[in-house]
């Protein structure tokens, strides 16, 4: 096991220790392990009680430890190094040469040349519950993401029923989680015509403790989800400037000239075919949605009607036009920000087998040159920051035996393998430890408002994942995967790079090597607000 909690002592001391050996009584000599071992089991045993855990939501016994790695990824870097946790938050970081504490101290986790870096926080999935348990689900969503080195998911507020958009709703969701998470989860809230222009139900779910609002630009296929326009989305970002939290948006338009066009274009098609698909939805409706919001957008600059709201676009696809009116936006002082998701990253459209309707989802997976483009905006910072957009279903939606990309539930299933799969598919542009940790924690963290998560400094959640980048793994039927549907995920047949050893969420060591806590010890994060107090709140601006 790569966690080994030892009784360690100074170095000085032990070479005082041997010089003194030969003058020493040889039987005193003989007896001296043996007490040492003793008086080490009588002080781990009359410890403070108030520092032991409860067993079942850690796997170590303890909240008050140090973790020592010769690869630890701070503000600073990648350093040698020793984390010292006390009571679930971090109580102090040594940098460097960090022997003289860990020889003072009696509980050490030391992971040798493994990476440790603050867990992942995934704003952007959908755990499906309550009331289609049987897609996903929170025990075994948050399983998968503590098995991925996952330490806070933000769900969303579809697919699971009813869609959380009111404050009733959110309750229900509230519920649905209590004692089911293996790591800590937050919720957005949904931006829909019917809460749109109604100021004091929008007041009441963010109140209720919604992070954010969610929104669709497009039809969402879940009928009490539908989509918004501009007018609605003005609408919810001047209730939104108050609490100062983001609204996120699926930014695709049906532009209806050009889906009757394409439509009838495709009638001829195979459906089993990908290019197929890819015909139905182009880059062109991704673009005509963020123009479609630069109006919106230009309200969030400073002096503007919306001023301290933000605008967040999730899983950008397309690489080009898209993109650039977001770096436009970005130019002119809007508070927008961008993500996009590993998939998108990983696969190209012209590589996709037919009938594998694994790799379905909205907007669509694009081109090897697309890909390429993503990559470098990544790099360059035009693209902030990384999510799942977990979105697993039944089997039976997918259709495998029929393998039609156009009748097919959509939806990438990805949250235990976000870690490896970045990291894998990211060698070749020589991405870093420090971009992963910018990508997955310290820029997501902000987006959801959480101001002690995404960082190993004094004072924040000691929420920490521990992997090997170098330990390369099949992603077969041999290789154990949490998520409820393993086999829809588009990533099994793959071989990665990057192997999870532990994942701590909150000083609790809940995953590590295959095995979870026995209870579901995570944290329901609600947002907090009064007048003068907005403490989960994005604080507006450019990350």
């Amino acid at each position: 096991s790569y966690i080994d909690i030892v009784m360690q002592f100074n170095d000085t001391e032990r070479e005082a220790a041997k010089k003194k050996k030969k003058s020493m009584d040889p039987l005193k000599w003989r007896l001296l392990p043996t007490l040492v071992l003793l008086v080490s089991f009588l002080v781990l045993l009359l410890r403070n009680p108030s520092e032991r855990l409860d067993s079942a939501c850690s796997l170590l016994p303890y909240d008050h430890y140090w973790i020592t790695s010769k690869r630890i990824v701070t503000p600073r870097g990648v350093t040698p190094g020793a984390v010292e946790v006390k009571g679930g938050r971090i109580s102090a970081v040594t940098e460097g040469d960090y022997q003289h504490w860990v020889l003072s101290s009696n509980r050490v986790v030391d992971y040798g040349e493994a990476v440790v870096m603050p867990g992942l926080i995934d704003v952007h999935a959908h755990l499906d519950e309550p009331g289609r348990v049987e897609w996903e689900g929170f025990s075994t969503g948050t399983k998968a993401a503590a098995a991925g080195g996952i330490t806070t998911l933000i769900d969303m507020p579809l697919n699971s029923f009813p869609s959380t958009v009111s404050e009733e709703t959110l309750e229900l969701k509230v519920k649905a989680a209590e004692k089911k998470i293996y790591v800590d989860v937050g919720f957005w809230g949904g931006l829909v015509p019917d809460n749109a222009f109604d100021t004091i139900a929008l007041d009441r779910l963010l109140r209720a403790g919604a992070l954010g609002l969610k929104s669709f630009m497009c039809p969402s296929g879940i009928n009490d989800f539908p989509m918004t326009n501009s007018t609605h989305i003005k609408e919810g970002l001047n209730v939104l400037a108050k609490y100062k939290r983001p609204l996120l948006v699926h930014a695709e338009v049906v532009l209806d000239s050009e889906s009757n066009t394409e439509l009838t274009s495709v009638d001829s098609l195979d459906p089993r075919s990908y290019a197929t698909y890819l015909k139905t939805r182009p880059p062109s409706w991704e673009e005509a949605a963020i123009k479609e919001l630069q109006a919106a957008m230009k309200e969030t600059e400073i002096g503007g009607r919306a001023e301290g709201a933000h605008i967040h676009i999730v899983h950008l696809s397309d690489a080009e036009t898209s993109l650039d009116l977001i770096k436009d936006a970005k130019s002119r002082g809007a508070s927008v920000t961008v993500e996009t998701c590993p998939h998108y990253l990983a696969f190209a459209a012209e590589e996709i087998p037919d009938g594998d309707t694994r790799f379905k989802c909205a907007p669509p997976i694009r081109d090897a040159a697309n890909r390429q483009q993503l990559w470098e905006a990544l790099l360059e910072g035009h693209i902030d920051m990384l999510s799942s957009d977990h979105s697993p279903s039944v089997p039976d939606l997918k259709l495998f035996d029929e393998g039609n990309f156009l009748r097919a539930w959509g939806g990438i299933s990805s949250l235990q393998f976000v870690l490896p799969v970045t990291w894998s598919y990211g060698q070749k542009f020589g991405i870093t430890l420090s971009q992963l940790v910018l990508w997955w924690s310290e820029r997501p963290a902000k987006l959801a408002g959480q101001q002690h998560k995404g960082a190993i400094i004094p004072g924040n959640d000691a929420d920490f994942v521990v992997w090997e980048p170098d330990v390369e793994f099949d992603l077969n039927e041999n290789h154990t995967i949490y998520h409820k549907h393993p086999n829809i995920s588009a990533y099994v047949g793959k071989r990665l790079s990057g192997k999870v050893l532990a994942t701590f969420v909150r000083g609790n060591l809940v995953y590590t090597e295959g095995k979870h806590t026995l209870a579901a010890c995570g944290v329901l994060i609600l947002a907090k607000w009064s007048a003068l107090v907005n403490e989960a709140s994005f604080v507006g601006g450019e990350l």
